[in-house]
């Protein structure tokens, strides 16, 4: 098949999937559908071990949507769908680049639809195309489109048509046509300006010859004052952060407890100030080791203070975990103390990446790149498993279990909620229950969430 024809049966498949439909399992079957197309219009070459991994990864979010159709499932079968067309052209490209490539199709998509000799066929054409295309396609078009405008503007002439029984709503259809064709056109023709390519070699992670010369990098401060610049300044940043770590633990760990809300609120702004600090420190060394610091023979102090301070940082993140998981055992599991944990993981892991930017002399796009994919993950995970299903059956082990907070402000937790109803014979609490269950189940097929269709009562 021609891109055209892939364009063209990715719209119809849109329309048939979404019409009269709520977002529900047909945006789950639409990502599938599109992943199986990606793997067969993608040539042999460009099936890289990262090209299979995306086309998985796409596969398990779509049935993830279809199953739970909750905000991290959708962003999650979102990227995976454009990180997989993306790598599908463009093996050596870097994936940093594929938001400005999104952003720039979005805004010249308009203009290269109607460049026709860029994306329909020239020549070969079967007369049967022919005809369809100038007989059926283009006529039904125009007429559905001045057909809503004629209707828009007069009542008699929509009144000719509301005596006639056809159950079809035109405007939808053709809001439907034109979103999928927009949301096809740019998935299987987008393009990659020249000026993209051409910068494609800033996010290299490793550093060119040239860099490798020993030079100052900026023209009122000399090398040497750089190098002294950098080793006062992490000696300095070492001391305030042995000071803070020790004052941070006695906050957290000696002083005498609070309330509830009051310790809810300190941990979060102690979390934040431990988030922000992490970041810093990244940026900081960022700024130091961003190009010849990483070869200079004489930069073996500034290097090993620099160690000695992510080694720090990341106690400092160790000991915010621990602080958090006690939050977690004396006040149950929430949604942000989760998230906590995942922000601390990925704090982390920055860390020691750039733990490993130093040792292995890497650029600080290195960062950036690896970074990417570590985020992307994080999404997958989140989308993958039902963590209100997790945190509802921890908590109901304890005394203090809420039953109408999970019931209205945990998502998927319906399943734990009926055993706990079951086990504490409360027939109002399952009512409840399979109220809400009965009401998305009463939606139309398209537009269901796999995971009430399998609770039962």
């Amino acid at each position: 098949m021609k891109t055209h024809h892939y364009i063209f049966l990715t719209t119809a498949l849109f329309v048939i999937l979404f019409y009269d439909q709520d977002i529900g399992m047909n945006l789950g079957i639409l990502s599938i559908f599109y992943a199986g197309l990606t793997l067969f219009k993608t040539p042999e070459r460009n099936r890289t071990r990262i090209f299979m991994i995306l086309f998985v990864s796409t596969i398990l979010s779509g049935i993830a949507f279809v199953w739970f159709r909750d905000f991290p499932s959708l962003l999650a079968v979102v990227s995976s769908i454009l990180l997989l067309g993306y790598r599908s052209r463009n093996r050596k490209l870097k994936i940093l680049f594929l938001i400005p490539v999104f952003i720039i199709n979005s805004f010249t998509s308009i203009f290269r639809i109607f460049n026709f000799e860029g994306w329909l066929p020239k020549r070969n054409v079967s007369g049967v195309w022919q005809k369809s295309l100038g007989f059926i396609i283009i006529p039904v078009v125009l007429i559905s489109i001045f057909f809503g405008i004629y209707s828009a503007g007069s009542d008699h002439f929509a009144a000719l048509f509301r005596d006639y029984e056809l159950d079809i709503n035109i405007w939808q259809i053709l809001c439907l046509s034109v979103l999928g064709f927009f949301i096809a056109f740019n998935y299987w023709n987008y393009s990659v300006e020249r000026f993209i390519y051409k910068k494609n070699d800033l996010l290299d992670d490793n550093f060119k010859d040239a860099a490798k010369i020993q030079k100052a990098t900026y023209s009122f401060l000399d090398l040497d004052a750089e190098r002294t610049s950098g080793i006062i300044s992490f000696f300095c940043l070492n001391i305030l952060l042995v000071f803070f770590i020790i004052t941070y633990n006695y906050e957290q760990f000696y002083e005498a407890s609070k309330t509830p809300v009051q310790l809810s609120e300190e941990t979060h702004d102690r979390v934040n100030a431990v988030i922000m600090s992490i970041v810093m420190a990244v940026l900081v060394i960022m700024f130091y080791f961003k190009s010849s610091f990483n070869f200079d023979p004489k930069a073996k102090l500034m290097k090993i203070l620099a160690r000695i301070w992510i080694i720090l940082n990341a106690l400092l993140v160790l000991c915010t975990a621990l602080k958090n998981y006690e939050y977690i055992i004396s006040y149950g599991f929430t949604y942000k103390r989760l998230g906590v944990v995942a922000f601390l993981l990925l704090a982390l892991t920055g860390l020691g990446l750039t733990f490993i930017k130093i040792q292995r002399k890497k650029r600080n796009a290195f960062l950036f790149n690896v970074m990417t994919w570590y985020f992307y993950g994080t999404i997958l995970a989140c989308s993958y498993v039902n963590w209100g299903g997790i945190i509802t059956s921890q908590n109901m082990k304890r005394k203090d279990f809420v039953v109408n907070y999970h019931l209205e402000q945990i998502n998927f937790s319906e399943r734990q909620l009926l055993r706990y109803a079951d086990q504490k014979n409360d027939p109002l609490l399952k009512k409840k229950v399979m109220e809400k269950v009965k009401e998305e189940k009463s939606k139309p097929f398209l537009s269901k969430i796999l995971y009430y269709e399998t609770l039962k009562e």
